[in-house]
């Protein structure tokens, strides 16, 4: 049978912002004593606004280590950075291997071992085609379909060679790698155990559409409410919301980036097996988990299954639940949610089976 955590908690999730709310009785913590008003640090990282928020006093120098932890993570991580662990091993592709931060080593094994689970939906050597859209970055532009055509034969993940013991990865000539679909959940929930390890119970980790939280609210004992974005709007909206204890949340749509050719728009989001962005019927992800690692890799390999696949997919996990948009308005929910999440947009409506 399927487990399922405790939904209690209040956060709006909207696009990069994070709206809080809460109401109720205060909680206190075993080792921290729980303020309500929460130590709070905005910074621009990651390609996204990151915010942090501590609530508990005295915790100043562990906000420095997790902010000078995420920089530290984007320059190891980082496809445009000279000199970083990805940016060595792209173009050190079908030359040598490279040795690289445990770390970067680390988050690798996670990518490979998620792609394999999802038979290859999820693949971080998508660099190969992503380098030719760039979209998000002032060079963006639609590729020619000869260089996609020669992009798609280097796209595969079984050919990352990696050596744990002298820790170094290896790719084939013409390939790359891109961490975008899984590095913010990798160093979202790194933070997190920075916090714990200090004794933090009640925070806010949000890493522009990765959140995780921990805890409860600091007024109430039924938590922080997570709000599900409207694909539609780019920040500030909300198709509904769930109640969440101790997670994970991490929403994916093609509102987030995208790209415009003689009327016809590109998200960001791009299939491994065409080249092109994913074209279905879903508009927005938002996958709910213990960890955020693993609701980031799913929310991309979802958005290419598709609903219906989708769908049947997380059903059959433990500790993961997902809500589907698509673009006529309509929302899925996996079976955990349906009691649990609340419909507050009139513009949208519940769809009880998928299509």
């Amino acid at each position: 049978m399927k487990k399922y955590w405790r939904f209690a908690l209040v956060v709006c999730l909207v696009g990069f912002g994070l709206l809080l709310t809460a109401c109720g009785q205060a909680q206190s913590s075993s080792q921290l004593a729980v303020e309500k008003t929460p130590l709070t640090r905005s910074e621009s990282l990651l390609h996204t606004v990151v915010q942090l928020s501590i609530y508990h006093s005295g915790q100043e120098e562990t906000m420095d280590q997790a902010i000078a932890y995420i920089k530290e993570m984007e320059e190891l991580l980082s496809t445009n950075i000279e000199g970083s662990d990805i940016y060595r091993i792209n173009q050190a592709a079908g030359q040598e291997a490279v040795q690289v931060d445990e770390r970067t080593f680390e988050i690798i094994e996670k990518a490979v071992e998620m792609s394999r689970a999802s038979q290859g939906l999820f693949d971080i050597s998508i660099g190969a085609v992503s380098n030719l859209w760039q979209i998000g970055s002032d060079q963006a532009r639609k590729p020619e379909q000869a260089e996609i055509d020669a992009a798609l034969t280097h796209i595969d993940y079984t050919a990352i060679q990696l050596d744990k013991e002298k820790q170094t990865v290896f790719l084939e000539e013409g390939m790359a790698l891109e961490l975008g679909a899984i590095s913010k959940g990798y160093i979202a929930d790194q933070v997190q155990e920075l916090f714990a390890s200090n004794g933090i119970t009640t925070a806010v980790i949000n890493l522009g559409g990765n959140v995780v939280v921990m805890g409860t609210s600091p007024n109430s004992d039924q938590g922080w409410n997570v709000g599900v974005q409207d694909p539609d709007e780019i920040r500030g909206a909300t198709v509904g919301s769930v109640r969440v204890i101790d997670g994970s949340v991490v929403t994916s749509g093609i509102y987030e980036r995208y790209l415009e050719v003689d009327g016809v728009r590109y998200h960001h989001i791009l299939n491994p097996q065409t080249g092109y962005p994913v074209e279905n019927s879903i508009s927005g992800v938002t996958v709910f988990s213990e960890t955020s690692v693993k609701g980031d890799a799913l929310s991309t390999s979802l958005f290419l299954m598709g609903i219906e696949e989708g769908l049947a997919f997380v059903n059959a996990l433990d500790g993961v639940e997902a809500v589907f948009i698509d673009k006529e308005h309509g929302v899925y929910l996996s079976d955990g949610l349906t009691n649990r999440f609340v419909l507050s947009n009139e513009e949208y409506h519940l769809v009880e089976e998928a299509k």
